[in-house]
């Protein structure tokens, strides 16, 4: 079940915790971010990646045509990938990107951690949200030390999705938190 909860970063206080929908896309949106839900394809477990990328298309075509992205790919990730705690690694440091990172989640699930206005929105996502964190956001992302997950990723330019990290400690002092926090 999707989730976020916003702690206050000077006390850790939490200041909203919920996993309304609605109200998960309205706090986001207060930040510039994108949340919304859509419906999931039925496809196979561990679906190849051109069949989700032709299942999600017509909602793919409409939101590049909105957002003037350019191409969409699929990432797949399980347990056993032996690169798991690498690619962890390269993302669960506070970072930003040089154009809007887009996610959306046809199985499995991860957080995006945004650090914005003094507050840390911790958003958990599921299988069927689309979350489009603007460029420049300062944010990391963890799927846990067993990832499991397939996501589309959407992009304007691919070079904007390198991470500039922060050199902040929020990550360690914000770790992700999960469904059941």
């Amino acid at each position: 079940m999707s989730r976020l909860v916003v702690h206050d970063a000077a006390t850790n206080a939490v200041v909203l915790n919920t996993d309304n929908a609605t109200a998960i896309a309205e706090a986001l949106a207060g930040i510039g971010v994108r949340f919304e839900r859509w419906p999931v394809a039925a496809l196979p477990p561990g679906a190849d990646a051109e069949g989700v990328l032709d299942a999600y298309r017509p909602h793919l075509d409409a939101f590049m045509g909105e957002t003037g992205a350019g191409t969409a790919d699929v990432i797949q990730l399980d347990p056993s990938h032996p690169g798991k705690d690498a690619m962890r690694a390269k993302f669960l440091s506070e970072h930003t990107h040089t154009e809007d990172e887009v996610r959306f989640f046809h199985e499995g699930s991860g957080n995006f951690v945004l650090h914005v206005n003094g507050r840390v929105f911790d958003a958990h996502c599921t299988a069927g949200d689309l979350i489009s964190v603007p460029a420049n956001v300062t944010h990391w992302f963890d799927a846990g030390t067993e990832p499991s997950f397939t996501v589309l990723r959407v992009f304007t330019d691919t070079t904007g999705w390198t991470p500039h990290y922060t050199g902040t400690d929020m990550a360690e002092r914000f770790p992700a938190l999960t469904a059941t926090a």
